[in-house]
């Protein structure tokens, strides 16, 4: 029997103007078929000043890999990119953890990171990150939007999600926006 993939979840941070916003989808496919559209797969820690954390891959993966960055935060006292940096150095010499499929954004009101499945630590060059199936979509989407309009981190990211839903079919209208900074 040939393996299915699971497939699931586009997740974007956007910075501007003060505020960070977090935007997931939650879309969940088993081959062809959609198993769940509401899955939530961002999260605010309140670690520091408050972190978002929005992750794709295998979900128990993501949070087995989640809770040790969340250790992690607290060991740097809420400085996201040490936190970042000592999970990653967890999760390439860990044995069990070095298998994990899974990818996580974190970003606070002043940076973001992506730790990815290889143990990377990635800072973007502008403030936007995206992982996930629709990941490369909502990311050219985010980008056009951010250079090219007025709207706002949290307008940004929801229409940049919208819009990879219509091109991925991995990806659904459906989206959890989290913020920091926002009045």
């Amino acid at each position: 029997m040939p393996l299915v993939e699971i497939h699931g979840t586009t997740i974007l941070a956007v910075r501007k103007d003060g505020v960070t916003a977090l935007a997931g989808d939650g879309q969940v496919t088993f081959g062809q078929t959609v198993l769940k559209r509401g899955a939530v797969k961002v999260r605010r820690l309140e670690v520091g000043e408050g972190i978002l954390v929005g992750f794709a891959g295998g979900v128990a993966d993501a949070l087995s890999l989640l809770e040790r960055f969340e250790e992690k935060l607290k060991e740097a006292k809420g400085n996201l990119l040490k936190g970042a940096v000592e999970t990653a150095k967890l999760w390439r010499t860990d044995r069990v953890l070095r298998h994990l499929q899974a990818m996580i954004i974190a970003a606070d009101r002043e940076g973001m990171v992506l730790l990815s499945g290889s143990g990377e630590v990635i800072t973007p060059e502008e403030p936007l990150l995206a992982v996930g199936s629709g990941g490369p979509y909502a990311l050219a989407a985010a980008k056009a939007l951010y250079r090219h309009s007025s709207l706002s981190a949290r307008e940004i990211a929801e229409e940049a999600l919208r819009i990879a839903a219509e091109v991925d079919l991995y990806t659904s209208g459906q989206v959890t926006v989290l913020t920091l900074g926002e009045a």
